[in-house]
């Protein structure tokens, strides 16, 4: 069956070559790894080992065990004010990054810089593009992590800084999904409000918005799904929340405390997994 839209083409182009190369950089990788690092699988699943691993989660699982994070009310409350704070972070950061990036995306726009979505061209909207595109690059550009640690370097270590690392990194992955939203929308509605008299801001208020708005939705909601499991990592450098408190228990050795942490991430991923779908199904 031929594919009549361009975008939907050009999405199932790339997931087909993405598959191709993953397989193929699996496949080396391994062949690397086995021929010329001289790696042993009989070494890594050793009995030593697996002793190891089995006394490893022997000691995570033990839930009623004597000091078990699991019959401490305290701990508990502890662990849910940290999942508060992970969550009050990843909301921060999405909501910096969804206004960022909707404030800007239509200067953004190939199609806004040659004048064919607004159908006017001015001097400047090719430097305006020029100037976000290389923000959007810059920004996504720095891993997460990399972020936090110059963000908290210079701010003290908390989930507000933590935010704003969150922020600049999905500044650009947000910016580059919308963007693309906004080069592949047909233009011939907008062609005919123009016809009819509107102006350039009515084409964007009653013509581009409508438009892209629920794609912009699904990406945000998307971005803020990967943003709640990032803030794990940013926690692990000071950035407050989930993070910083595992790491500290990794440290201390404190397993059942681990285990207890990783439950409370494990079921905010889900809640928010769970509206975000509830939210995509509404606006579909």
């Amino acid at each position: 069956m031929k594919l009549r839209n361009p975008f939907l083409k050009r999405r199932m182009d790339f997931v087909g070559f993405s598959y191709g190369a993953f397989l193929i950089l699996a496949v080396a990788s391994w062949v690397f790894i086995f021929k010329w690092e001289d790696a042993d699988a009989a070494a890594f699943f050793s009995s030593k080992n697996m002793e190891y691993a089995k006394r490893f989660l022997n000691r995570l699982f033990d839930i009623t065990g004597e000091g078990s994070a699991f019959k401490d009310p305290v701990k508990w409350r502890n662990a849910l004010r940290l999942t508060y704070d992970t969550l009050h972070m990843s909301i921060l950061a999405t909501f910096f990054s969804a206004v960022s990036t909707i404030a800007v995306v239509i200067p953004a726009a190939r199609n806004a810089a040659d004048g064919t979505l607004t159908l006017s061209k001015r001097w400047y909207s090719r430097i305006l593009f020029l100037i976000i595109r290389s923000l959007y690059i810059f920004s996504r550009a720095v891993p997460e992590l990399i972020w936090a640690m110059i963000v908290i370097f210079i701010f003290k270590p908390g989930i507000f800084p933590g935010a704003i690392a969150l922020f600049l990194h999905n500044f650009g992955v947000l910016g580059k999904l919308c963007t693309e939203v906004v080069e592949d929308l047909d233009l011939r509605p907008l062609r005919n409000l123009s016809s009819s008299g509107a102006s350039t801001g009515q084409l964007l208020i009653y013509g581009v918005v409508p438009m892209v708005m629920p794609k912009f939705i699904t990406f945000i909601l998307y971005r803020w799904e990967v943003v709640i499991r990032t803030t794990i990592v940013v926690g692990f450098v000071g950035a407050g929340g989930l993070g910083q408190q595992f790491k500290l228990s990794m440290s201390w050795f404190k397993y059942t405390e681990i285990t207890q942490l990783l439950v409370c991430y494990l079921l905010l991923v889900v809640v928010a997994d769970l509206l975000c779908s509830g939210v995509r199904r509404m606006i579909r």
